[in-house]
């Protein structure tokens, strides 16, 4: 992805993001220079990859398969593993209509999916097989709204705004913005994009980005390189 289009998401999100009554934490607005300058106090940010993160999957079809994401806040996975610390984490998400954030599950995370305004939020829900992969004939229970409810495979819940499901590691699922964008909230277990995502397709979670411009804000992807 070019940098140019990564800032233009970025601005368009932050007008939506506030649309609807939500205000991003102070360190968002931080220029590359302020986060490189303020990086020995914000060292848990860093640690916790918390920012902004917009992903095409390294496939270069962000309008067709992407998404948005700002990581609001996020423990450590030594802390879960320990049983005890900041075990949690919470991001905003867009989803834009019909934009495909492809199959994949998590090993570890267990996410509350929650549509906090805008369009129709479709999940896709198919279970695993006894080894945890992706299976076409399994299906499963997630609560939605704290309602169990069964699933079989490759049926679609439809989130309307205030609606919300709960995914377990092996609730395989897809999801995507239909008769319009949608801003998600999602609240889970610790979570780590490096390690934590199983696609069932061969895609990369992070994009690729070509340096056309300089960046306004720092990705996640960011930091290694310009937060050394």
């Amino acid at each position: 992805m070019k940098r140019s289009r990564i800032n233009d998401i970025m601005a368009a999100a932050h007008d939506m993001i506030g649309h609807y009554g939500f205000v991003l934490p102070p360190f968002a607005n931080w220029s590359p220079q302020e986060f490189q300058s303020r990086k020995s106090s914000a060292q848990a940010l860093i640690d916790g990859c918390c920012g902004w993160d917009i992903t095409d999957y390294g496939q270069g079809r962000f309008d067709e398969m992407g998404l948005f994401l700002f990581t609001l806040r996020n423990g450590l996975l030594s802390d879960l593993q320990r049983g005890g610390g900041m075990c949690y984490a919470e991001k905003l998400l867009i989803s834009r209509q019909d934009q495909l954030s492809p199959m994949h599950t998590h090993v570890i995370k267990a996410e509350d999916i929650i549509n906090r305004g805008g369009a129709t939020l479709v999940v896709e829900l198919y279970g695993s097989d006894a080894k945890g992969g992706f299976a076409w004939d399994k299906g499963g229970m997630v609560r939605c709204d704290g309602i169990a409810r069964a699933y079989v495979p490759g049926d679609k819940l439809r989130l309307a705004p205030g609606e919300s499901v709960t995914l377990m590691p092996g609730d395989w699922h897809a999801f995507w913005g239909e008769g319009g964008d949608v801003l998600i909230g999602e609240v889970s277990t610790v979570n780590d994009d490096r390690t934590d995502n199983v696609f069932r397709e061969p895609i990369g979670r992070f994009a690729q980005i070509d340096e056309d411009v300089a960046p306004t804000h720092l990705l996640v992807s960011d930091y290694e390189n310009f937060l050394r």
